[in-house]
């Protein structure tokens, strides 16, 4: 990863927390430092995520695929509601190598609440001890079980929403693409949050982050390594690994992709959303000025961070209201 180039200036914000939060903050890792890498971060309170008591939240097993165990998952649902409401099918980050399903749900929950809908939180299996397709044979055993109507009561399977976080938005963007293929659903909407989504990471907005704010190539080679038992530079990647390099990108649901740009998936996140619009799909991209990778999580009081979850709860309400 040689030839790094100049990244764009941080918002200041943004960089003040980049300073302030350094510790808890991953730029570059290797294999080896998986374990601390999951030890990394501030993990959200209960009351952050329940939108202090608006959620009832509870832990459940969903059934894993055939051969696989089952998968653990949280549900957030409206206490005051009775009525079914559209459900999130939420997958949270961690570079495909950690996280937990409350690691990201703030935002997701925020935008629950604002949009009308609850939450389910996928425990997907993490690399390298449960290597590709684990994750995403997880994730599409998530969503057969939630559109057939398993799901607890007041869950509307016909109304699915996919989320994603960092990682969590690479297996997304993967799923609605099984999801077209496989005739799973329906879902209605797709929703990414700075995705991981092309393992080869070779863009110039990659060479650009080299050693810069969070998540950098370095770090995110290593994972999709761990991920897929190889480098994906040189190996074979396979089908449904790395959203990117699919083949078809038509007939996917309405797609809502932002990122900042001061990170490493800037550009595939670009690149994505043209995919979808060469193909006659609908996307809406955002690239959030002087934002790093994560940066709503890092400084969810920045200005940018606020405009970006607002732009995102009015792009929800906007496909909500035409179901």
């Amino acid at each position: 990863m040689s030839g790094a180039l100049k990244p764009p200036p941080f918002d200041p914000e943004i960089e003040q927390a980049l300073e302030e939060f350094a510790a808890h903050i991953v730029t570059s890792m290797t294999r080896e430092d998986i374990p601390r890498v999951r030890e990394a971060g501030i993990p959200p309170t209960e009351a952050a995520c329940t939108m202090h008591g608006y959620f009832e939240r509870r832990e459940l097993v969903i059934p894993g695929a055939e051969g696989a165990p089952d998968i653990p998952a949280v549900t957030y649902l409206p206490r005051a509601t009775t009525r079914p409401v559209p459900v999130i099918l939420m997958l949270h980050g961690g570079g495909l190598v950690a996280g937990r399903p409350d690691s990201d749900m703030p935002p997701a929950s925020e935008l629950a609440a604002a949009t009308g809908c609850g939450v389910i939180s996928v425990d997907y299996r993490l690399a390298p001890e449960h290597p590709h397709p684990a994750a995403i044979d997880d994730c599409v055993a998530a969503l057969r079980w939630l559109s057939s109507g398993a799901a607890p009561a007041r869950f509307d399977a016909s109304r699915i929403v996919l989320m994603g976080v960092s990682a969590g938005g690479g297996l997304a963007a993967v799923l609605a693409q099984h999801a077209r293929d496989h005739g799973i659903g329906p879902v209605r909407a797709v929703i990414l949050a700075s995705p991981m989504l092309d393992a080869r990471t070779h863009s110039l907005s990659a060479r650009q982050m080299l050693g810069v704010g969070s998540w950098d190539a370095t770090a995110n080679l290593a994972a999709w390594s761990a991920y897929l038992g190889a480098d994906p530079r040189t190996a074979a990647i396979p089908p449904y690994a790395s959203a990117s390099l699919a083949s078809d990108f038509s007939d996917l649901p309405p797609h809502y992709i932002d990122v900042g740009s001061v990170e490493t998936f800037r550009d595939e996140c670009v690149e994505y959303a043209s995919a979808i619009w060469a193909a006659g799909g609908d996307a809406e991209l955002h690239v959030w000025p002087g934002g790093a990778h994560g940066f709503e999580f890092l400084a969810p009081w920045a200005q940018v961070s606020r405009q970006a979850r607002a732009t995102r709860i009015a792009w929800l309400r906007r496909v909500l209201a035409r179901l």
